[in-house]
């Protein structure tokens, strides 16, 4: 026997005896019936993955292909992610109807010792005779509770819910803060986050509160809820529904904003909302969750307020933390010189923001991955090389697509496919009640106090179509869906799933009718809408002059309710940006004198050579869609310096007022970079 496959029979030998002793199963107790007929199973196994799969490949296609077709034909009735639950709910109704149960083998197990545990084990060891008295033993893993009728088909179509968040929802909420505008974002910064975490905060109590008075009916006059042992179901159970639920998906209206050119603000305020929104809402689930108490203990409510304030601070800092690092490997290494590698690396260092987060066991992987893409944005991509620059715009782009709509396909076929019964029509009612309600108390009270302070007013119709733009989608999806071992828990997954797909096809087709009924301007474009926004320190009509000396600003022009964050660009243009990026200034130019050493270990040649000046607010590079912002004529300059002519200072002072006031924040287009500008 020739060595090569003397070695080969040995590995063979070596792996049958590891995978055997692993089942605990001796190997002189395996005949060749058994092991042909788990051979037989594992090629079953095997056929149904790929079957399953390719289904979900091929329906990816025909989501492609129609709305490819939707498009061409300029038909915004439906979405391709409410494409993608109809075509998933088709598939849903064949497999569970279409579909006959399997052959496979089911035994009926009971403990040997009659003992009550609290929760079902891990792991089950089974051990039968066979027909030679033969005895083997195997270990069986916990799948989850057991439905009256089981169908191989149906749990093959069924994924672990750990996919949704290990694997799917890091690429799509990566991509909404590695593709985030900024300057639109900050223009509306107060807004934003007002809505995201004061009105989802509101919006969970106030769906909380609904349901828990529901429930309590519920519990006297439904008789579902007396078989299905629900009478545990309390206060944090529908305020943990009320978290879930409260977490906007609008990325059917967004994506038809997108194509419309709707007004920049609308898209500003719906998309802002969106981003910070998910992230809020599931580190208050989580936040809940510790909240035991079925009654008011002010100490408990302390306890979770400060549990929620510290999951998101620590996952901030982590995700930041995680750009920063890249933003230094990509800066002071030549890895850019190999654009694959460097490619690679930014997908890796940005996929372990989620997994380090998830790995605390405290923090949350979704906000954590959320700022990451944010910092890469900001910092990272601007030392990536021109390859690497195109490659991760569309890496991310790519995969947030086929994510997204993946989602939405699960969505369909889970409706019919998931083992679980437990469906209240009464409390889908009072869902889809609750919901309205607490979108009217986050949207109508919240505008009306941010108006109060804003000379750029958040109109009616705006407020409106903010109402209008709460679909339930993946965040929801994949928070419900990740435990269903209670009745209760499956009830609310349920209720979800018919939120979530009622709001992305219905809200998602008429979305177009509801910007002509309100009357929302289309058609424009950004250049366009900057003409009317300047940014601090401008004045209009302006884009042609030359630049030349530096002025200072004068101090009345600089609003005080920037104050914070005008220090905070200054900060992070003389000091961060320089350190992280190769960008100009240097930190030669801006440590003191005494810091000249280290600041010169810490710039590099490129840093040195390079004449680029980043502006620390500036996304003219980062947007996905290259049509989607213009920057004005060939003479323009948007750098985070206005440009001005000479004549123009005079008149510096008395604009300043005016134009601070725009936005929320008086950040303007790119927001306060220093205090001075170029002439």
């Amino acid at each position: 026997m020739a060595p090569k496959q003397m070695l080969f029979c040995v590995l063979q030998v070596l792996t049958m005896f590891a995978v055997v002793s692993a089942a605990g199963v001796a190997p002189a107790t395996l005949s060749p019936s058994i092991e042909k007929h788990q051979e037989a199973k594992v090629t079953k196994s095997h056929t149904l993955d790929n079957l399953n799969l390719l289904i979900f490949m091929f329906l990816l296609s025909m989501t492609v292909v129609t709305s490819w077709i939707f498009k061409y034909r300029r038909l915004r009735f439906v979405h391709e992610t409410g494409l993608a639950v109809i075509y998933g709910l088709i598939v849903g109704i064949i497999i569970r109807f279409g579909t006959s149960s399997s052959s496979s083998m089911t035994i009926d197990v009971n403990p040997a010792i009659n003992q009550s545990v609290g929760s079902p084990p891990d792991r089950l060891r089974l051990s039968f005779q066979l027909e030679k008295n033969e005895t083997v033993s195997y270990l069986y893993g916990y799948q989850g509770e057991s439905a009256s009728k089981e169908n191989e088909e149906l749990n093959k179509a069924t994924f672990d819910p750990e996919i949704f968040f290990n694997v799917l929802l890091p690429p799509i909420i990566f991509h909404a803060g590695y593709s985030l505008k900024r300057r639109h974002f900050f223009r509306n910064f107060g807004a934003i986050t007002a809505f995201a975490f004061l009105g989802t905060t509101i919006s969970c109590v106030v769906v909380g509160g609904i349901m828990y008075g529901f429930t309590r009916l519920m519990l006297l006059y439904s008789q579902n809820w007396t078989t299905w042992k629900m009478t545990n179901f309390g206060l944090t159970d529908c305020l943990f529904f009320g978290a879930i639920i409260s977490a906007t998906d609008p990325v059917t209206i967004l994506a038809i904003f997108h194509d419309l050119n709707v007004d920049v603000d609308m898209y500003a305020l719906v998309f802002g909302e969106s981003v910070l929104n998910d992230a809020v809402a599931i580190v208050l689930a989580g936040s809940i969750e510790q909240y035991k108490s079925s009654n008011f203990d002010g100490l408990a409510v302390i306890e979770a307020i400060g549990t929620f304030v510290g999951i998101f601070i620590g996952s901030f800092v982590l995700g930041s933390v995680v750009g920063a690092m890249t933003a230094v490997l990509t800066k002071f290494t030549k890895i850019r010189d190999y654009p694959l590698l460097e490619t690679t690396l930014f997908f890796l260092m940005s996929y372990s923001s989620f997994l380090a987060a998830e790995a605390t066991g405290r923090l949350t992987g979704i906000v954590t991955v959320l700022f990451c893409g944010i910092a890469q944005a900001h910092y990272t991509y601007n030392n990536l090389s021109t390859e690497s620059k195109i490659w991760t715009k569309q890496l991310f782009h790519l995969l947030n697509f086929l994510a997204e709509n993946f989602v939405f396909l699960y969505i369909g076929i889970s409706t019919f496919s998931f083992k679980t019964d437990k469906w209240d029509v009464s409390f889908i009612f009072a869902a889809f009640l609750a919901i309205i309600v607490g979108r009217m108390c986050n949207i109508y009270p919240l505008s009306f106090l941010l108006n109060l302070g804003r000379s750029n007013k958040i109109k009616n119709n705006y407020q409106h179509m903010m109402m209008f733009s709460g679909l339930r989608g993946a965040i929801a999806f994949a928070l419900a869906i990740r435990n269903t071992s209670t009745a209760g828990r499956q009830v609310i997954f349920t209720t979800t799933l018919i939120i979530v797909i009622t709001t992305v096809i219905l809200c998602g087709g008429l979305t177009t009718q509801m910007l002509q009924w309100l009357k929302i301007r289309v058609g424009v474009e950004d250049e366009t809408e900057m003409q009317n926004f300047h940014p601090v320190g401008s004045v209009p009509g302006d884009s042609d002059r030359s630049r030349g000396s530096t002025v200072q600003l004068p101090p009345e022009s600089i609003p005080d309710k920037t104050w914070v964050l005008m220090k905070w660009y200054s900060f992070d243009s003389k000091f961060v940006k320089p350190l992280l990026t190769n960008s100009r200034p240097t930190l030669i130019e801006t440590l003191p004198s005494c810091c000249e050493p280290l600041a010169r270990f810490l710039t590099t040649q490129e840093q040195l050579e390079s004449d680029q000046h980043i502006d620390g607010d500036s996304d003219t590079e980062v947007i996905l869609d290259e049509n989607a912002m213009s920057i004005g004529d060939g003479g323009s300059s948007i750098n985070g310096s206005a440009t001005i002519s000479a004549n123009d200072t005079q008149t510096l002072a008395k604009q300043g007022q005016s134009i601070s006031d725009e936005g929320d924040l008086g950040l303007g287009i790119n927001g306060i970079r220093n205090s001075s500008i170029i002439i």
